[in-house]
């Protein structure tokens, strides 16, 4: 299986074929997903002890299991954060699977890791974080936040009054689940500050206060929130910058989904503060335009990471040998074997340069500026409240939950857009409504207006 013969030939250049299709297409056909029992009926079983051939297995993906999904990149997919990879960051995607790269160390990977540190050093020049700081590409904002959490729970624990005790993070309610998730994988409990709206100093102050001071001394971070994925919600990202640097806590800011706004002009004043913090979460594959998975995490002072997530092991001393010296990206997140996860940000990047990346992220929010002043005139529906970032929470005039429910079906059964419900806490009740998220900078606004017209 791996020889070079005529029918690998044939089945890269179908390959080939089907992929140049499919990346030339702004309008992909919007799939839908099917039971299990239903797809094994079209399908059957593909894996057996002699196999079923190229050509068939790439006949049942192309022409039955593909059509059970959702492009993301579907101008109207506007549910959860879609995404919208350049196309050379497809291509690039496949150039870096085909060069077999391993991103660990730089002794093995040193060309591509050097590619993933360009792209890097822009990201970090768009936090405004002090000279020094640096990141590493993961596989998203999990990863991230997982990396960032270790890295200030194992800092916090140099104190010697702080070994063997379970520390304590603080987060906001509409904190990204899997801040909290990850918590429960470091085995440190989570404050939540119960707030809907931007999280402050004084929402952190008035929880932690009326904790008791042996549990006070247990807090070691606070995560703020640079654009909630529900809402595109920002914190006061410099009140709680103060609140940590008083309080000598890791202030660590989830952006996975706001981050990309730091690339435009228009709202980088909504981001005042991210430049204090000690790390930051932001994945290129939400609203920079990478295609899955490439987040990334950037630290005020990467040797405290390295210092947590090192590796030790005798298979790798040679990486530690002075003819293998590089930046190793498993010194800093929780990954040892790794892909150059960063190489088709980087090749966009290079081929397109950052003014693009700008007016890409900028379309984001003029969509969602567009589609807010729509449903303002419209009769049937209303804003929840003003639209942030490229987030727009709107509801149907009348409508239950069951009526968005069947809504989204309804339309996901036509192939026509994937726009989901959500809920939000309005005027002290927790309240089902639309949502929209705007990435793809195809997206129009006769999309927008279709799809509105749906709810009539």
């Amino acid at each position: 299986m791996h020889n070079i013969d005529i029918n690998v030939v044939d089945m890269t250049l179908d390959i080939m074929k089907y992929v140049l299709g499919r990346i030339t297409k702004t309008n992909p056909e919007l799939g839908k997903p099917m039971k299990e029992e239903d797809l094994r009926a079209l399908v059957g079983e593909t894996i057996n002890e002699k196999g079923i051939g190229g050509e068939k297995a790439f006949a049942l993906f192309k022409d039955v299991l593909v059509k059970a999904t959702i492009p993301i990149d579907h101008p109207r997919h506007l549910a959860f954060v879609p995404a919208a990879p350049t196309r050379a960051s497809i291509l690039f995607d496949l150039v870096t699977a085909a060069s077999s790269i391993h991103g660990a160390y730089w002794m093995e990977g040193a060309g591509g890791i050097y590619c993933e540190n360009e792209a890097m050093e822009w990201l970090v020049s768009l936090t405004g974080l002090p000279k020094g700081a640096f990141g590493v590409f993961t596989s998203g904002g999990t990863a991230a936040n997982l990396s960032a959490m270790v890295t200030a729970r194992e800092h916090w624990r140099k104190d010697p009054k702080n070994l063997n005790k379970k520390g304590i993070m603080v987060t906001s309610s509409g904190a990204h689940s899997s801040v909290k998730s990850m918590a429960k994988v470091i085995d440190a409990e989570v404050l939540l500050v119960p707030t809907e709206t931007a999280m402050t100093s004084r929402d952190i102050e008035n929880v932690v206060s009326k904790l008791s001071a042996e549990a006070q001394e247990r807090v070691f971070a606070v995560v703020a929130t640079g654009g909630t994925t529900n809402a595109g919600i920002i914190d006061d990202l410099a009140g709680v910058a103060t609140y940590c640097e008083n309080h000598h806590l890791w202030f660590h800011v989830d952006a996975a989904y706001g981050g990309g706004a730091l690339a435009a002009p228009s709202v980088r004043n909504l981001f005042v503060g991210i430049e204090r913090a000690d790390s930051i979460t932001i994945d290129p594959h939400k609203w920079l335009f990478s295609p899955y998975d490439c987040g990334a995490i950037i630290y005020k002072k990467p040797e405290l990471a390295r210092a947590a997530h090192s590796q030790e092991g005798s298979y790798l001393d040679i990486f530690k040998d002075e003819g293998a010296a590089g930046f190793n990206p498993s010194d800093y997140q929780i990954q040892l074997t790794r892909r150059v996860r960063g190489l088709p940000l980087w090749f966009s990047l290079a081929m397109h340069g950052t003014a693009k990346y700008e007016w890409a992220v900028e379309q984001g929010i003029l969509l969602a500026k567009l589609a807010a002043q729509k449903i303002t005139e419209a009769p049937h529906v209303e804003m929840v409240i003003p639209e942030n970032l490229s987030c727009v929470l709107f509801r149907r005039k009348g409508w239950t939950p069951e009526d968005y429910r069947e809504w989204t079906y309804k339309n996901l059964e036509k192939k026509f857009a994937l726009v989901t419900p959500t809920k939000f806490k309005h005027q002290g009740t927790m309240e089902t409504v639309a949502r929209f998220c705007f990435i793809n900078p195809d997206t129009t606004l006769k999309d927008i207006t279709d799809i509105l017209d749906t709810m009539k």
